[in-house]
């Protein structure tokens, strides 16, 4: 059975999204979502962490309020995938691959997101794959894992990056990290590139600058473990001040986003299928 974890704090988006995916499930699941309306947690590793501890399923499934499942024998197939996978830490359905070169990293995913409906550019997969690191919009982790490991609250004491640092020290620990071929539909498309071009600008980055500070205790944590982190969102150097780094996205993007534009309304004019 599947645990299902969600921090909410729009109620509606949560009912509207997420639960209405769930009602007619083929599996049984348990189901704990938690109400941070009022800001009770300030983090997210303290909040899933607090979720996890209740559950008693054999996988933990933490979901971000605004996705849909999809199917409704999404979370049967699932469970049939995670036990096809021996050596599982963690498993997700976005995420960069393992190659070792960073011209040979893959984008994997089975994700469509945003208003209207974008699929993800990447590459769909037709079986598990491994991957260095996750997207934190739909991660699960085996309980036996997570009684050994729980999230870091200290190194992700914000809303940021939580999966991404676990993933790379459940590798430490000898288990695998995975994405799953199934789909998803994530209503939020994220921080885009140039959204908000002052606030881009500001904080050398088109996240929050708390994502940034969570980024550099990350690099520090892992910095003996792998030269180059990559992440849904980015690729970085263990190795390299991180503020030189963001210096260089800076400049980057600035001279690659017309392209990018140009591609995004490429892949919402082709077709999807769901599974």
């Amino acid at each position: 059975m599947i645990s299902i974890i969600c921090v909410y704090n729009n109620k509606r988006i949560l009912d509207g999204w997420l639960l209405k995916s769930l009602r007619n499930q083929t599996a049984k699941f348990e189901l704990i979502t938690i109400d941070n309306t009022r800001r009770q947690f300030r983090s997210v590793s303290k909040a899933l962490n607090y979720g996890g501890k209740k559950t008693i399923g054999k996988y933990l499934m933490f979901v971000h309020q605004d996705v849909d499942l999809s199917f409704n024998s999404w979370l049967e197939d699932a469970e049939q995938i995670l036990e096809s996978i021996p050596d599982l830490g963690i498993a997700g359905v976005a995420g960069p691959s393992e190659g070792k070169p960073p011209d040979k990293v893959r984008a994997l995913n089975r994700i469509k997101h945003g208003i209207p409906p974008l699929w993800v550019g990447g590459i769909p997969l037709q079986r598990p794959e491994r991957a260095q690191t996750l997207d934190e919009c739909l991660i699960i982790i085996p309980k036996a894992v997570f009684e050994r490991l729980q999230f870091d609250e200290r190194t992700c004491d914000h809303w940021h990056l939580y999966a991404v640092d676990y993933c790379l020290s459940v590798r430490k620990m000898g288990f695998g990290v995975y994405v799953i071929p199934i789909s998803i539909y994530h209503k939020s498309a994220g921080a885009g590139y140039w959204t908000k071009p002052l606030e881009a600008v500001l904080s050398l980055g088109p996240r929050p600058l708390e994502y940034y500070r969570a980024l550099e205790r990350i690099l520090r944590k892992h910095r003996n473990q792998t030269k180059h982190l990559r992440t849904s969102c980015g690729h970085w150097y263990t190795g390299y001040p991180l503020i030189l780094q963001r210096l260089g996205w800076l400049v980057k993007q600035s001279l690659t986003y017309p392209w990018r534009k140009l591609y995004r309304c490429f892949l919402a004019r082709q077709p999807y299928e769901k599974n």
